[in-house]
């Protein structure tokens, strides 16, 4: 039986633009230098406040009048714009409580116009941070009882309508990404993930196909088919396509995320508290069942002349039946026999099939995003995303622009081709664990065996999994990978454009 998702009970505020504010609105009001810009109502006693903190470095500044409250954030000088808007995002993240205590229903964000994105960095920053995850809640907390977060933001900004659109649709996608990420496996197995994507594929114009088992079969997808035999639940492969008229590349981009629902670690079943948030594990699946479904998403809203293809092979890794076992020989979907050295690696199992099957597409390049290995979150903690690969030094360095941009940075690891020798098997073509060293570099080594296409590997598993809140990063659900991956798509186009 396909378990059924309950509908949110929580509701994203809209974002409006508009030219003027009233005296008696509440507003945000960015500066950038030691002066309050006249469209902000302040009478001489809190102008001079607000001048005396703004001099003193203070973060933000609060001014209660007896109608509205007047929010001043200065933003930082001496360092690169794009830390600034990071700055800003964060300090977003600080005041929402404080924010939402004020039960505003209207709030005005606006600037003094100096700083370039200062009004849309701190609405991203607060739209990020006020997401929840409250629909199974039938209580609501005593101390939350009528406080609420504005109903509606007003940007009082010279934002590009462009721009504006694609904020919003944008932190709209991460919204459905966190969605996915906090379903409990209960409420989302591969089954229903996948009407979930299609679901996300009606509402953002692009096109779904899903295949259930018996295609997998016939496609002879033994990774996917391996991982999913100790679940009573079928396994599912969701092509997603975003194909515009006039799009800008001759040949696709190509998109393929881990989507395991739920990981045990199967028979190398995970012990301790290790198993505690892997209804996250499909993170991967989720910044591609919704970074494809949320990038797809984005870009056919916004329009973005690009043809995308994503892959989300799906399932859960549990120790039961006829459960896959350490020891096994797995034929690939392409004809690669691998020996199975852990069963906890199943996500390189199941990506590798559906890398394997990107071949079909031709693609210009293939990006995998997956919550891949410990090794990178070891190695970069939740400060970078670990990326590999063997694609053109253009792609790496757009990646790494569009990381500082939205602050989702990425760390590139050696992917020299002596660090295949690690996973060599005696008994098959290859393993799909080497050691303990360099483990999330071979496990790159692994997925790049099943493409003869130029291959990006980001590994989220530090970024993507948090153990608290990092500013707007929620614990419940990141999303990480989506906005950096939406904005890298959205920079291709505009070089693509560019050149013509």
């Amino acid at each position: 039986m396909v378990p059924k998702i309950p509908k949110a009970n929580k509701m994203k505020p809209e974002v409006v633009q508009i030219s003027q504010i009233s005296p008696d609105q509440s507003v945000v009001c960015i500066v950038s230098r030691d002066d309050i810009p006249p469209h902000i109502s302040l009478n001489k006693t809190e102008k001079e406040y607000a001048l005396r903190k703004i001099a003193d470095k203070e973060e933000y500044i609060i001014i209660n009048s007896y109608f509205k409250t007047t929010y001043i954030i200065p933003a930082k000088e001496g360092i690169p714009d794009y830390k600034v808007r990071e700055e800003l995002r964060k300090t977003a993240s600080n005041l929402k409580r404080i924010i939402k205590s004020n039960s505003h229903d209207d709030l005005v964000i606006t600037s003094d116009n100096i700083f370039k994105g200062g009004v849309e960095a701190f609405t991203e920053g607060l739209l990020l941070s006020i997401y929840t995850f409250g629909k199974y809640k039938t209580v609501k907390e005593k101390n939350e009882e009528g406080k609420n977060y504005p109903s509606r933001l007003l940007l009082h900004s010279q934002t590009d309508q462009g721009e504006l659109k694609w904020l919003i649709d944008l932190t709209e996608a991460v919204y459905h990404v966190r969605d996915l990420i906090n379903e409990p496996v209960n409420h989302l197995n591969a089954t229903t993930l996948s009407e979930e994507i299609r679901r996300m594929g009606s509402m953002g114009g692009f096109n779904v196909e899903i295949f259930n088992k018996g295609k997998i079969e016939a496609l002879k997808m033994g990774g996917l088919l391996a991982v999913n035999k100790g679940s009573v639940d079928p396994p599912v492969f969701c092509i997603l396509q975003w194909k515009p008229e006039g799009a800008l590349n001759k040949r696709p981009f190509v998109l393929a995320g881990k989507g395991v629902v739920y990981d045990t670690g199967g028979l190398n079943i995970k012990t301790g508290d290790y198993m505690d948030n892997m209804k996250g594990d499909m993170g991967g699946a989720a910044a591609v069942a919704a970074a494809v479904t949320g990038i797809l998403y984005t870009i056919a809203k916004s329009g973005i002349p690009l043809h995308v293809i994503g892959l989300v092979p799906s399932t859960d890794n549990r120790p039961g039946g006829n459960a896959y076992a350490q020891g096994d020989i797995i034929t690939m979907h392409n004809n690669t026999t691998v020996e199975i050295g852990n069963t906890d690696a199943e996500g390189r199992m199941i990506l590798a099939d559906a890398l394997s099957y990107a071949s079909r597409f031709n693609p210009e390049l293939i990006i995998d995003i997956a919550t891949l290995t410990g090794s990178a979150a070891m190695t970069f903690s939740n400060q970078a995303i670990a990326v590999m690969g063997n694609a053109d030094r253009k792609y790496f360095k757009l990646l790494e622009e569009c990381g500082n941009e939205v602050y989702e940075r990425i760390a590139e690891l050696p992917f020299w081709e002596e660090y295949g020798e690690l996973i060599k098997s005696d008994i098959a073509d290859i393993k799909n664990v080497g050691g303990r060293e360099a483990g999330a570099i071979t496990a790159g080594k692994f997925l790049e065996h099943f493409t003869d296409y130029p291959l990006i590997h980001l590994d989220i598993a530090g970024p993507g999994s948090l153990k608290k809140d990092d500013f707007y990063r929620l614990k419940d659900g990141p999303g990480s990978g989506l906005r950096l991956l939406a904005t890298f798509l959205k920079r291709l186009a505009e070089e693509y454009k560019a050149k013509k």
